[in-house]
């Protein structure tokens, strides 16, 4: 899972990024400070596969990873090239999803490109470009395809849809707002568009909105635009996260409970990631190594099973199966086939968040 961090610059992007990969990307007052973007890969925090290890003693344990790209601050006139535009959305064409970074406190110390702090305005801002950008690509798919539309059927149907969506995006709406069959979506998929990615928003608080446990008006007015487009809003303080990930894990702890929060904001947004994208945790557990493996929600047993190996899809005989809760009332993998826990499980068997699995195969 590969999400993208925008936003406008200065919103706290970059000091967000820092927080949840350590890994050092530059953060700075001035807009454009990243130009090329900044990737770093965060293994999935997972208590299901700490108590897996637990229990096996593995020489090696295998967490699933999720990749965060850090993107250049988006302006007005993006879609046109404003502030090296074009190149930055083209590493948004590239993510999964979208984390949209909205800057919802107030420091004299820190500029504001727009000159004021209005997250409506500024999600707005974002979304036309993305809208905009995406307008320009259907239009120059609709040249070549009405050409052929008048003698090839398929070519037709691609017509139809360009249309329904060059409507939608004329309306000011995202291609994400247009509901598609499964033979619309091929075509749409073809497009990479960046108005078709799944969003999430992240309200940057201050400290002091942190330790109030209060919402600010800011917060508020983006809870109530999220809302009307279906999409979630996460509260966090990027500046305090940056700090808990430069502690020692106890240290954080202390550090967590003194705030009030339950776990590090990272967790949160893993978490409302794989939810957005429909995405799953299977397991594959013994004494060599414990794995965490990521999969679509609804995917067939023979399909999980070439996640670890195409062999294993292509000569996939049965998925033996336990349920994490079975396991944990067991205590063992054994223990859980002596209590019949044990499910033996085909090729129609779609998969569950934390079965626990052996696949058979025969090549």
């Amino acid at each position: 899972m590969e999400i993208g961090i925008v936003g406008l610059p200065n919103v706290g992007k970059s000091t967000l990024f820092n927080a949840i990969t350590k890994a050092g990307a530059e953060c700075a007052n001035y807009p454009f400070c990243t130009i090329e973007p900044n990737v770093g890969i965060v293994s999935v925090p997972d208590e299901r596969l700490d108590f897996l290890a637990k229990i096996e003693n593995p020489q090696k344990v295998v967490p699933a990873t999720i990749k965060f790209v850090d993107i250049a601050g988006l302006v007005k006139g993006a879609s046109k090239g404003e502030g090296l535009g074009n190149k930055f959305l083209s590493h948004i064409r590239e993510v999964d999803a979208i984390l949209n970074v909205v800057r919802c406190f107030e420091d004299s110390n820190i500029v504001h490109v727009e000159g004021s702090i209005d997250p409506v305005r500024d999600v707005e801002i974002i979304n036309l470009e993305l809208i905009l950008a995406d307008l320009e690509t259907v239009e120059r798919r609709m040249q070549k395809t009405s050409k052929l539309a008048r003698n090839d059927k398929k070519a037709a149907f691609e017509l139809e849809v360009l249309e329904k969506i060059k409507n939608t995006l004329e309306e000011g709406k995202p291609a994400r707002a247009v509901q598609f069959d499964e033979e619309e979506k091929a075509v749409v998929n073809q497009l990479m568009l960046l108005t078709s990615k799944p969003v999430m928003y992240v309200a940057n608080i201050s400290e002091e909105d942190l330790i109030l446990r209060e919402e600010n008006l800011h917060v508020k007015k983006l809870r109530e635009y999220a809302l009307k487009e279906g999409s979630e809003v996460l509260v966090i303080s990027a500046k305090i996260e940056e700090e808990l990930a430069a502690l020692p894990d106890e240290e954080r702890n202390e550090l967590l409970k003194e705030y009030g929060l339950k776990e590090p904001g990272l967790n949160n947004i893993i978490r409302h990631g794989y939810s957005l994208l429909g995405l799953i945790t299977f397991f594959t557990a013994g004494p060599k190594e414990v794995h965490a493996w990521t999969i679509k929600r609804g995917t067939k047993a023979p399909q999980a099973a070439g996640k670890i190996h195409s062999d294993f899809e292509r000569g996939f005989i049965r998925a033996e199966v336990i349920s994490f809760e079975d396991l944990v009332k067991a205590g063992s993998q054994a223990a859980a086939r002596e209590m019949g826990l044990l499910r033996l499980e085909g090729k129609d068997y779609v998969m569950q968040d934390g079965d626990v699995v052996v696949f058979r195969f025969n090549v």
